[in-house]
């Protein structure tokens, strides 16, 4: 049983699966288009971090970052290479989304990466019902490398 929950992101468990998350995205990504946030970051203010454990292991991780009073963005979706297919990506995604609506967020986005590493990604955020859409927040417009998705919630 997959259990999600809020967390600190500078904790020392978060710790390697955040790395895990940047390398990817420095390994799949390049700088100019690369929009991973590291543990500070996730720790800010105006984002809410999550972890997924599966028992005592640190499955997967995600955030809710606030853009404005009614739009927020989901960040640093990752899971745990050692619990891929376990339903750990989709326990994060709903309880992001679960959170967002609770606290009266209507739109939730997302910025996501275009090659064929991405496409299990693509496929759940779909199933979810999040559709493509244009550029949101600061992200280039023109890019090879990223992909914006949006879910319009029920507040």
């Amino acid at each position: 049983m997959i259990e999600v929950r809020r967390d600190d992101p500078r904790s020392p468990a978060a710790a390697a699966l955040i790395a895990e998350h940047l390398a990817f995205a420095s390994a799949n990504t390049d700088a100019e288009f690369r929009f991973a946030l590291g543990a500070e970051k996730l720790a800010g203010p105006d984002t809410a971090f999550f972890t997924a454990w599966d028992g005592g292991a640190l499955a997967g991780m995600g955030a809710v970052k606030r853009l404005d009073t009614d739009h927020a963005e989901i960040k640093s979706m990752r899971t745990a290479d050692a619990h891929r297919r376990k339903g750990v990506g989709a326990a994060v995604l709903a309880a992001l989304i679960a959170h967002a609506a609770d606290e009266g967020i209507a739109r939730i986005s997302l910025e996501t990466g275009t090659d064929d590493d991405f496409i299990a990604a693509h496929a759940l955020y779909r199933r979810f019902g999040f559709v493509d859409c244009a550029a949101f927040a600061d992200y280039p417009a023109d890019s090879p490398y990223n992909r914006y998705m949006t879910l319009t919630l029920e507040v």
